[in-house]
């Protein structure tokens, strides 16, 4: 069950960078709704990893909990905010989400 915990705790620092990258486009009180929204998601994400490496090795639970926000803003990046995609950055998000398969396998 921690290990689904972490991955919405991942899930929410995705949402985080996203409220970041949207508050930089905006203008006017809609920034501090964005803000707002990284507020937020902060909190949950950090409160869900702290739940989660109850059970979890601090270590593996903190690198899984990046990785999983790493991977999901590179794809929010290229996907909303048209960030460049090319065969390099395909690879290496490939292989970060090969390590955090890897780091899940090797967890008792």
């Amino acid at each position: 069950m921690n290990w689904i915990i972490l991955i919405i705790a991942g899930l929410f620092e995705v949402a985080f960078a996203y409220c970041l990258g949207k508050a930089k486009e905006a203008t006017g009180i809609d920034i501090y709704l964005w803000y707002g929204g990284f507020l937020v998601c902060a909190t949950i994400s950090f409160l869900l990893l702290i739940k989660a490496i109850q059970t979890i090795p601090v270590g593996t639970g903190y690198a899984v909990w990046t990785g999983v926000g790493a991977v999901g803003t590179v794809l929010v990046g290229i996907l909303v905010f048209k960030d460049p995609s090319n065969f390099w950055r395909v690879f290496f998000i490939t292989t970060l989400i090969g390590s955090i398969i890897g780091l899940k396998a090797v967890s008792h």
